[in-house]
């Protein structure tokens, strides 16, 4: 097939799509795919260039990878980098190259590759393209409407608020400290806050306010962490993490041996299989397709709660769901290939 893996874009997760897509790109051309990794944002050439036949000259059109740092990346600096000056999310041919692909495998992660809004653009161009729709991605991409359908089906939850920019009185929440502080449509623990005192709480709503115009803020839940990925509907086997220092932050996610990894995590069979049922039931209720991923904090009492449920889960080389693949005996080459087939059962 050809196929066009849309990486990079303007979100705080920029590096990380590209480390994804790199090794999703890696991974089918090695199942014989014609394959070009686009950087949806920079595009290709400019808006005068041929790009008729772009998969006979695959390696040409396809962008450079960029490796993850420890920290997310400047966006206005990227933003300076394109030629033609544009603010438009799509850059030049980009739209034109995945047309003549018989599928988009979407590598892109953060603002506007998992809410809804590449999706929908697609969807209006009658491009077919991998994991869930324009509705789901927005869906779980907020963490106040996530929070909300979690409460509504008897998903458990931290207690919690939710807080807009211009309306933040300053007072400390209700149930106290240690609390969380995040912004309400972020990704890779960007933007989020540990506070242990009203100084820090102050300090870091209005620093989370820089990432998001609305955040949600959670009581803290000291514990284990666990996360659990969701292939067609049926969820694998749960993964514990464990950062070797402070909490699974941006920098612990994606520099390889800062967290330690297990699965399938040291559970008994009830535990995992609760956290496996609740994966399931978020998959389900955010309208979900093809693949998720929710991520779970369980208390020093042993209760679960879920902290956020991910539509394109990372494909990078620390990533969790493909280590869970691979558990279930899925290669890395053969989760991106399901990925595409089950994707294409949409259409």
């Amino acid at each position: 097939m050809d196929i066009v893996v849309l990486a990079g874009g303007l979100s705080t997760e920029r590096d990380v799509s590209f480390s994804s897509s790199a090794l999703i790109t890696s991974a089918l051309k090695e199942r014989g795919h014609r394959v070009i990794m686009l950087d949806v944002f920079m595009g290709y050439g400019d808006e005068e260039c041929d790009v008729a036949g772009a998969f006979e000259r695959a390696d040409e059109i396809a962008a450079d990878t960029i490796k993850i740092g420890d920290s997310a990346p400047d966006i206005k600096k990227v933003k300076a980098m394109r030629k033609d000056k544009s603010d438009a999310f799509f850059g030049p041919n980009v739209m034109a190259i995945c047309k003549q692909a018989d599928i988009v495998f979407i590598g892109l992660h953060g603002e506007n590759g998992e809410n809804g809004k590449v999706q929908a653009a697609l969807d209006l161009m009658g491009i077919k393209y991998t994991g869930s729709g324009y509705l789901g991605s927005a869906l779980a991409m907020n963490k106040v409407l996530t929070r909300q359908m979690c409460l509504q089906h008897g998903v458990p939850v931290a207690e919690g608020i939710s807080i807009r920019q211009g309306y933040f009185d300053g007072k400390s929440p209700s149930f106290g400290f240690p609390c969380v502080v995040k912004p309400c449509s972020g990704g890779s623990s960007v933007g989020v806050f540990m506070v242990e005192n009203e100084d820090e709480y102050k300090k870091a709503v209005n620093e989370a306010f820089t990432y998001d115009d609305e955040l949600v803020v959670e009581k803290c839940i000291k514990g284990r962490e666990f996360s659990v990925g969701v292939i067609d509907g049926k969820a694998c086997p749960v993964i514990e993490i464990a950062p070797k220092t402070g909490f699974y932050d941006y920098k612990n996610k994606y520099q390889a041996g800062a967290t330690v990894e297990t699965c399938p995590a040291a559970l008994s069979d009830k535990e995992a299989e609760k956290m496996q049922r609740y994966a399931e039931i978020m998959h389900i209720i955010l309208q979900l397709s093809v693949y998720s991923r929710t991520d779970f904090m369980m208390d020093e009492k042993g209760e679960v709660y879920v902290l956020e449920c991910n539509t394109l889960p990372g494909m990078t080389p620390t990533s969790l769901l493909p280590q869970e693949a691979g558990v279930l005996g899925i290669t890395y080459e053969d989760l991106c290939e399901k990925i595409i087939e089950l994707s294409l059962r949409k259409y």
